[in-house]
């Protein structure tokens, strides 16, 4: 039950954030707002205020802002409707649905790099054979302190540090050993490890695997805006690249996309892990959903994007026969896409059980 609560205030306070996005400046701009709405199903609130109905509904995992005149067949040209509007007006009432998404996600980032998250320590848990650190001397908790004079503070610094140094043959690792200081030197080795993407590298290795030790990171304010900046960054271009691959064919489908059902057990082993994981999920969703949004793809805001370029470089707007026939591909793709990733999720994660039933 928490963790339905977790994942549906998580799904809210995302479609809100986007919607809120193009309902701000749509008034900005002077475009009349009719309806406000989160979720679908039974209608459980509604209130108009000035020329705007805002309503929720039974199932929060939706929802829209209707702006007048923002369908062909029903604009009536009036001045204070969608289309009466310049292109580059309905450009910005379009992008800062996933602007603001993509603000959040920094903001989450950098709420947490300030709040502090939990990582694992530089102690050393284990030694692979045949490689530079056991050759070396290297023991099991060991807490290596900097690494060719770079500190290293957690296991993700010290992963950094030696991801840097391809096509050095060797490293001076510091570390503490029972409360002394020693330096060994120690010989690195080549492999090649996959990304978050899927996306193979070749990394060099000490050969260390690490400690189960838990600090708590924080940094100042300004740093974790920094931080957050940078993490949000390196999302984007990972996300992108990963999409990439998955229009060449590199990368499947079936097992980097994920819909509703697999983000809710995400969610609840976030929330086993505590806040900080849950805020990190949310910040990644947020990221995530206004990458998806601006696809150039027809009824997502992308591709609401791209028929602006269109309709600037023609010189005017679409048919409305031709309008309504690229909504309905969009919207069937889309229909295609929440089907085959409940389908994906329902084999991920009870393809098992699935299977001894049918046997």
């Amino acid at each position: 039950m928490v963790t339905l609560i977790i994942f549906l205030f998580i799904l809210s306070v995302l479609i809100v954030v986007h919607e809120f996005g193009h309902f701000i400046i749509a008034k900005k701009m002077g475009v009349r707002v009719e309806q406000f709405s989160l979720g679908f199903g039974k209608v459980l609130f509604r209130k108009k205020k000035n020329d705007t109905e805002y309503s929720l509904s039974a199932i929060p995992l939706g929802g829209f802002v209707k702006l007048a005149g923002d369908n062909l067949a029903e604009y009536s040209g009036k001045p204070d409707e969608y289309f009466s509007k310049a292109p580059g007006k309905r450009f910005w009432i379009i992008f800062f649905g996933p602007l603001l998404n993509y603000v959040l996600s920094i903001l989450l980032f950098w709420m947490i790099f300030f709040v502090g998250y939990p990582t694992l320590s530089t102690k050393v848990g284990g030694l692979i054979d045949n490689f530079g650190a056991k050759e070396a001397g290297l023991m099991v908790g060991d807490k290596i302190t900097s690494i060719e004079g770079e500190k290293t503070e957690n296991w993700e610094d010290l992963q950094k540090v030696i991801y840097s140094k391809k096509g050095a043959a060797s490293v001076n690792v510091s570390l503490l050993r029972a409360g002394k200081e020693l330096s060994v030197k120690v010989k690195l080795k080549e492999e090649v490890l996959e990304d978050q993407a899927g996306q193979k590298h070749k990394l060099s290795l000490l050969g260390i695997t690490p400690f189960d030790e838990i600090i708590k990171v924080r940094h100042g304010f300004g740093e974790s805006f920094g931080l957050g900046l940078s993490k949000t960054w390196s999302l984007t271009i990972m996300t992108y690249k990963a999409l990439g691959r998955l229009v060449t064919g590199s990368l499947s489908m079936r097992e980097s996309m994920t819909g509703p059902l697999g983000i809710f057990f995400i969610t609840s082993k976030a929330a086993q892990l505590g806040i900080i994981a849950v805020l990190h999920l949310m910040a990644v969703l947020s990221l995530s959903l206004a990458v998806f949004n601006l696809l150039p793809l027809p009824i997502l805001d992308g591709g609401h994007i791209a028929l602006l370029a269109l309709e600037k470089i023609r010189g005017k707007v679409l048919s409305i026969k031709a309008d309504d026939i690229i909504n309905k591909i969009g919207l069937s793709f889309i229909m295609f896409l929440v089907i085959f990733v409940t389908y994906n999720d329902i084999v991920r994660n009870f393809g098992d059980k699935l299977a001894k039933l049918i046997k």
